[in-house]
């Protein structure tokens, strides 16, 4: 087997399969479908990458279609920001399209079906249909408008759409199959009335087609080869192709709809409505909120296109769903960021340093190194003078032998300038240093520990400094039965400074990156001027953050030799007894343990579970996780397997047949 073939991802080996199987490859389309009724986040990035990534791949063409189906939720505003979040991230898209374009065709498919006995309009209030739809281990029944006659549903349907009724008075349903074991088989909603104007079509029209029934068939209409969409789209797949045995006509590609896990990052949320709800509420100051995973947050927080695409390939495609530290995010800005961001001194926290044998009035204009990292940045000038800025956290009157900055009698090097010695402090009326008095020396090849950076006073330029910090103190804010996201907000999210910055910043433009020495990168954020200099601080030089978490304790007991360590299996075993008992949250992390125990398990040590008593539920999703990676892996499907999976789908636990059916 080639490299290249090893590095597949399921996606594409999809792909190359139907290409294998006949497909031409210039039939290979694909696209990236937003609702414009909000910002992209992070979590779309992913859905981004891969679809433009395969259109790069395959020099295929890749759509930028907007599924404007709610008039109620969408705007133009969100329309012009998804097309400028796409072509930052790099990605040139073929066609700029809209669902809204195919409203009259999805509307004359609507009455085909109708005509066909396929759909009928139901008049029945919405809690009363929810009643009739069932659960997912009980069948729904058929309703009381389910048998109209062809002509009464034409007519309804004609005078829905010309605004004689009133919203939620009647809709249109695809006559399916009420006992469906899918329940969005069953009957589901195609038209719902909505008398709101669209951002495009004003108000042309009075019904609008619901989500399921329009992206399918747009799909086909723009001739799209494989519909790429997030893993909660998968029980809608049946549906998907329902509705396109409908329209499909043999002389055209039918499009072919398949899964991918999200990306689920920790210490946010990835919900629009959610995010909608900070921005209104005021907890951040818009969409673009460096704070907010936005997409616009981001850029304008700092971070580069090119960290963002790193962190979303490193990520790369999965069945399954996780969660990703956000720490990986942050390693990948910082890896960019080191490589391409000019070095400059800024003092956030200041205190004043008198060099007392230093000539008043002097001035020098050292040269300092750009970035180190890259030869060709070159050299620029920072001027040196006798009173100076560094950090108040640098100095302290008494300090033991680890405290390799300045002390009262310590000496530590200047950055790109001299060593100085702290010879006394001048204190104000509560006792506090208001200046350090130091000596210099310009022997500047003598070895000292400390390197601080620093500022010329007189030269100093005066900038707001935002400094960010995550949002959310929870790991997973949105996770909790019992809490409101909102319960989670961190209350020191953003603080604002004075600092003091090198002259070299003060012709800096909006969007600029620094590396702050010693502090981390920052970028000019859009509210700047040449009077009022404003920095975002966008990541520190390391993970501040998982330094400050608490560390489990340590056992100090004596560790005892030669320990047998357990199997993989039994510990899955004992994962599995209390899994239906722990909650949402919980359950996630015990399942991401179980999958990676997984990788250790053979066949021949799961097979015995197989037969697991049906009330040891638990046990049954442990086997069926660790199932899930050994097919993943090769295994193929035997009787024993097969039989495993008939009876976990009918069992009357909804977590166990979830994932009886991704098998």
């Amino acid at each position: 087997m080639s490299e290249e073939r090893k590095s597949l991802n399921f996606i594409e080996q999809i792909i190359e399969e139907d290409l294998s199987n006949g497909m031409p490859k210039d039939a290979l389309r694909f696209r990236f479908p937003p609702e414009p009724n909000g910002y992209l986040h992070i979590g779309h990035t992913k859905a981004i990458g891969i679809s433009f990534g395969l259109g790069e791949k395959y020099n295929a063409p890749v759509n930028l279609r907007f599924d404007d189906t709610n008039p109620a939720k969408e705007e133009q505003e969100y329309v012009d920001a998804i097309k400028k979040d796409v072509a930052w991230l790099g990605y040139t898209w073929d066609k700029e399209l809209f669902s809204s374009d195919y409203f009259q065709q999805l509307y004359d498919w609507a009455i085909l079906l109708i005509k066909e006995g396929k759909a009928y309009v139901d008049s029945q209030s919405s809690e009363a249909m929810a009643e009739q739809k069932g659960t997912p281990t009980q069948v729904g029944i058929d309703g009381p408008f389910r048998n109209r006659t062809v002509q009464e549903n034409l007519d309804l349907f004609e005078r829905m759409k010309e605004g004689e009724f009133d919203e939620g008075e009647h809709i249109l349903r695809a006559k399916i199959d009420m006992q469906h074991p899918n329940m969005l088989m069953r009957d589901p909603i195609i038209y719902r009335v909505l008398k709101k104007d669209h951002h495009r079509t004003g108000d042309d029209w009075c019904v609008y087609p619901m989500y399921d029934w329009t992206h399918g068939e747009s799909d086909y209409l723009e001739q799209i080869s494989h519909s790429l969409c997030s893993l909660e789209f998968k029980p809608h797949r049946e549906l998907y192709d329902w509705f396109l045995d409908q329209v499909v006509v043999e002389s055209k590609l039918r499009p072919k709809q398949r899964e991918f896990a999200r990306l689920n990052l920790s210490y946010t949320i990835m919900s629009k409505r959610k995010l909608l709800k900070l921005v209104e509420d005021g907890v951040v100051n818009g969409w673009d909120d460096p704070r907010m995973p936005t997409i616009s947050g981001l850029r304008r927080r700092g971070y580069t296109p090119g960290s963002i695409r790193k962190f979303v390939e490193t990520v790369g495609v999965a069945k399954r769903e996780n969660v990703i530290d956000v720490s990986l995010l942050e390693f990948c800005i910082r890896e960019d960021l080191n490589k391409t961001a000019p070095r400059v001194m800024a003092v956030l926290d200041p205190i004043k340093v008198v060099i007392t044998n230093y000539p008043e009035g002097k001035v020098e204009w050292l040269d300092a190194e750009n970035n180190q990292e890259d030869d060709r940045a070159g050299f620029r000038k920072v001027p040196f003078s006798r009173e100076l800025y560094i950090e108040k956290a640098d100095f302290k009157e008494e300090a033991g032998n680890k405290f390799f900055r300045l002390k009262l009698g310590g000496e530590v090097r200047l950055k790109n300038a001299y060593i100085i010695k702290a010879e006394s402090v001048v204190k104000d009326a509560d006792g506090e240093v208001t200046e350090i008095h130091c000596t210099y020396s310009e022997d500047t090849a003598k070895r000292v520990k400390g390197t601080l950076h620093w500022v010329s006073i007189d030269h100093a330029v005066k900038a707001e400094v935002r400094e960010y910090d995550r949002l959310f103190n929870d790991e997973a804010p949105d996770s909790h039965q019992d809490k409101d996201f909102m319960a989670f907000i961190n209350p020191n999210s953003l603080k604002l400074i004075t600092a003091f910055v090198e002259p070299s910043l003060k012709d800096a433009q909006i969007g600029d990156r620094f590396q702050f020495q010693r502090l981390g990168y920052f970028n000019v954020d859009d509210d700047s001027t040449t009077e009022n200099l404003v920095f975002n601080k966008t990541v520190g030089l390391r993970d501040s953050w998982a330094k400050a978490q608490p560390k489990p304790q340590q056992n100090n007991a004596p560790k005892k030799q030669n320990m047998p360590q357990r199997k993989a299996i039994d510990v899955i075993q004992q994962l599995g007894k209390k899994y239906t008992n722990l909650p949402e949250a919980k359950q996630e992390k015990v399942k991401a343990e179980i999958l990676e125990l997984a990788k250790q398990v053979s066949y021949e040590e799961l097979a015995p579970l197989f037969n697991t008593a049906v009330k040891k539920v638990g046990t049954r999703i442990a086997v069926a996780l660790v199932l899930s990676v050994l097919l993943e892996n090769g295994q193929e499907k035997n009787e024993e397997v097969n039989a495993f999976i008939s009876k976990a789908l009918e069992d009357k636990n909804a977590l166990l047949v979830t994932e009886a059916e991704g098998l």
